[in-house]
Order: structure tokens, then C-alpha cells, then sequence
């Protein structure tokens, strides 16, 4: 399994050769407590890394997300329509949000897992 890297902004990403898979952290899930929606790109649509891509609303917030990578959207994790408390129950598997296929390196500027936690004052996973 790939390593995850991580954005300031909580969300995590995981490379696997042109392959990004990305969510928000298990920190962040905790923050905004119950995910009751999520607005996510359509397949095909390109993000630059930094800018935003999507909404995360939950009961106590809506949030931007923020792509931690450039790239084309590939595929869209459509069972979080349906079922947003997957971001809740299992940020780092099924509740992860969109695969892009990278159009640069994919990663660079990220923080690795200690730094995260060091931002987070240790509540990385």
C-alpha cells in the first residue's frame, strides 16, 4: 500500500503510480462530527492542487475540499451519495472521496504522517 501524504487543509492522498486516491483525514471527520453530505467533481473534470473541488457538510458544518493534487478525476466514490457516514466510519477505505490520474509528480508540498500528527498535536490516524 502506498504511503499517505497530507494538506494542511486535512485532506490525505495516496499515489500509486499515475493513481491518486484521495479523502479527508480521520481527524478532520472527527472535527466536523456526522457527514450528512458531500459535493464532489464529476469524472473528468480536472483539479489543480490547492484549489477547491468539493463541499463536506456535516451537522455541525460545510467545508471546502481542497484537492491535494493536479490531475483529471477518474472515478467518484458515488456510494457516498447514498451513504456519506462512510467518511465518519471509514475515512482511510471506503469512505474515500475521488482517484484522480496525476498530471504532475503528485505530492510535492504535502506533509508526511509525523508532520501531520505534529499539526494535528498527534492525532494523525
Amino acid at each position: 500500500m502506498a504511503e499517505r501524504r497530507y494538506t494542511e487543509s486535512h485532506e490525505w492522498v495516496s499515489v500509486e503510480g499515475k493513481l491518486a486516491t484521495v479523502g479527508v483525514t480521520d481527524f478532520a471527520q472527527a472535527q466536523l462530527g456526522d457527514v450528512v453530505f458531500l459535493e464532489l467533481p464529476r469524472t473528468g473534470q480536472q483539479v489543480q492542487a490547492g484549489d477547491a473541488f468539493g463541499v463536506i457538510e456535516s451537522v455541525k458544518a460545510a467545508s471546502d475540499l481542497y484537492a491535494p493534487v493536479a490531475g483529471k478525476v477518474v472515478e467518484v466514490n458515488e456510494r457516498l451519495t447514498q451513504q456519506p457516514e462512510l467518511v465518519n466510519k471509514d475515512p482511510y477505505g471506503e469512505g474515500w472521496l475521488v482517484k484522480v490520474e496525476l498530471s504532475d509528480g503528485g505530492g510535492e508540498g504535502l506533509l508526511d504522517e509525523a508532520a501531520y500528527k505534529k499539526l494535528t498535536g498527534g492525532a494523525a490516524e
